[in-house]
């Protein structure tokens, strides 16, 4: 089989007498780039990064020791930024921007804490209207 066959087999680029494989994701500068150019691999992979450092400062967003001006600072600045950076290039469908909205919502609750019900006095989650 000649070298040209063989490529087209395996989707490999054949450029000067240049091998290069062909491949559906790869990383690169942090940016993790498909060959159909869909964004859902970059959220996908920014989100895990967000939850892993959210993670690592879950005790410092759920202290009390810490004023939660402070904690929205910590958030905005680190969180937000490793979850956000180089998405702003495409545009997200409408189930990456819901699941942007629920990790931003998530880590909103966990930062402002639950809320005890007036009526029932009850602990509760805050809703998204108190979020917001």
């Amino acid at each position: 089989m000649s070298p040209d066959q063989n490529a087209g087999r395996s989707h490999n680029i054949m450029i000067d007498n240049i091998n290069f494989e062909r491949v559906e994701h790869f990383k690169y500068l942090g940016k993790v780039l498909t060959d159909k150019n869909f964004i859902h691999e970059e959220i996908k992979s920014r989100l895990k990064s967000g939850n892993a450092c959210s993670h690592s400062m879950k005790n410092i967003l759920s202290s009390s020791l810490l004023s939660k001006v402070y904690k929205v600072k910590i958030y905005k600045n680190a969180l937000l930024h490793i979850v956000l950076c180089g998405c702003e290039n495409r545009s997200p469908t409408l189930r990456e921007k819901r699941r942007l909205r629920v990790f931003v919502s998530r880590m909103l609750r966990r930062i402002f804490g639950p809320k005890r019900d007036k009526i029932t006095w009850k602990w509760r989650k805050l809703y998204n209207e108190e979020l917001n």
